[in-house]
């Protein structure tokens, strides 16, 4: 059971700490309040020690706005586990204090993502290597400082200087992580796009830079990334489908945006009348004939011609908005 306190402005830029009680209160009762006078709200997650990844996901997933995520000692196991596949698409950033030296840092997005970790005396070891640390800040309190005061002036001074309140700007050259940030200020739907590979088994992955380009005649386009297992064959296909998914088929868009998966064998899908594979069920499907492929810097840009599309009138779109999925809200 998860008990949610909040405190500061709603409008504010969302801090959550992961409080699993012992003896952490006392620090979470002191930085609550300064976090709040420096302009930020703070949203104070308390639960018992067997607090699941997967609660912590659904609990960030809830938040309107990506939070930066605060945890102490025995919680950077779950606060980690629950941001391994995605972190920078659930949190805007990631404070730890005295993580375990046992903490396995694997697979974590540190050289992009603004992260914060702090040791009480320099003593304290940490196993992880020094180049994860390239864009993250590693920062040791002295143990004549006081604990709760030199953490407070730490963690204001990085979310001032890295997760900054003022509106964000990208110039080109700069951070890509904020470009990317302000592209996902336009709402999309989210597609899985679909081809036999040249050995015949189907192939498929999940996009949302999809769009429609003419009527007459009737074009669409699609963007894949250059760093897909898939992109060769995309590139080589004669005939392509694009499945536009409904609000139930959330995980169909995860498993199609998951390395390693069988992503045909749990998914229902037949052969459509142009040769591709089609999703059964989806909100909409275009059945393609390859009009065009062109270079998209690190994507490559592949225009197909409508030979098919059908649609379901009847349901609602999943939609996709600032890295989280998103639903319909009607006034």
């Amino acid at each position: 059971m998860i008990s949610t306190q909040f405190s500061g402005a709603r409008d504010d830029p969302p801090i959550v700490i992961v409080d699993l009680g012992g003896g952490e209160g006392a620090l979470w009762d002191e930085a609550a309040p300064a976090l709040v006078k420096a302009g930020r709200s703070v949203i104070r997650l308390t639960a018992a020690p067997e607090l699941t990844s997967n609660d912590l996901r659904s609990a960030l997933a809830d938040i309107e706005q990506r939070p930066v995520v605060l945890g102490l000692g025995d919680a950077t196991a779950t606060i980690l586990a629950a941001l391994r596949e995605d972190g920078p698409d659930l949190a805007a950033g990631l404070v730890l204090a005295n993580p375990p030296a046992d903490t396995d840092w694997a697979n974590l997005a540190l050289a992009d993502w603004p992260c914060l970790i702090i040791r009480i005396d320099a003593q304290s070891h940490l196993s992880i290597a020094p180049d994860d640390f390239e864009h993250a800040t590693l920062e040791t309190i002295d143990d004549e400082q006081s604990w709760t005061e030199g953490f407070n002036a730490l963690l204001i001074e990085f979310l001032e200087r890295r997760v900054p309140r003022s509106v964000r700007e990208y110039r080109e050259g700069s951070d890509p992580r904020t470009l990317r940030d302000a592209l996902g200020c336009f709402a999309t739907g989210v597609t899985v796009v679909t081809t036999f590979a040249h050995d015949g088994h189907p192939i498929g992955l999940t996009a949302n830079s999809f769009t429609s380009v003419s009527l007459d005649p009737p074009l669409l386009l699609v963007c894949i990334a250059r760093t897909s297992a898939s992109v060769a064959a995309f590139r080589a296909t004669e005939n392509f489908a694009v499945n536009v998914l409904h609000i139930g088929q959330q995980p169909t868009s995860n498993l199609f945006a998951t390395r390693g998966q069988d992503r045909f064998g749990d998914t229902n899908w037949h052969t459509g009348e142009c040769g591709t594979p089609v999703l059964d069920g989806s909100l909409a499907s275009f059945e393609c004939a390859r009009h065009a492929v062109h270079d998209g810097g690190d994507h490559i840009v592949l225009v197909g011609r409508v030979v098919k599309a059908g649609f379901e009138p009847q349901r609602d779109p999943l939609l996709y908005f600032r890295g989280r999925y998103r639903r319909l809200h009607f006034s």
